[in-house]
């Protein structure tokens, strides 16, 4: 095998553990966390969200009002292409039910949401690196 092909190897491998890594390992420590110790630095950070799949992830999150939004970095958007979809969260141990729906079509108003919701990101990444808003309308 070539110095490229091990080179490749190499990085899909390193890529793959990460993502095992963050899925089975990190994602149920910050989940417990979030749920358990609501005064953390993590629940403040970041929220759990049960999708309508009924797949449980943290994400991060800005919650203004009625409204929270969080950016989505994997393909879990999808699940909200179609319109409003009811999803569960616990944001500092507390429950709440909404309806979500993803922002496709208005990059204006994605980007003013994002610098309050991810305000580190860096400018110069390019639009399919920063992510898609999720927009959840809490019903209760």
């Amino acid at each position: 095998m070539s110095v490229s092909k091990w080179t490749a190897v190499i990085l899909v491998t390193g890529v793959a553990a990460y993502i095992a890594f963050m899925l089975f390992v990190m994602n149920p420590i910050v989940l417990d966390q979030i749920k358990t110790e609501p005064d953390s630095e993590m629940a403040g950070e970041a929220l759990a969200l049960t999708l309508a799949s009924g797949k449980e992830i943290p994400v991060n999150y800005l919650k203004e009002g009625d409204t929270v939004f969080v950016g989505a970095d994997g393909p879990w958007w999808r699940e909200f292409q179609n319109g409003p979809t009811p999803v569960a969260l616990v944001i500092k141990s507390e429950n709440y039910q909404g309806l979500a729906t993803v922002v496709l079509d208005d990059p204006e108003y994605t980007e003013s949401i994002f610098k309050r919701l991810r305000p580190t990101q860096p400018d110069w990444l390019p639009e399919w690196m920063k992510g898609k808003l999720i927009v959840i309308k809490l019903t209760q």
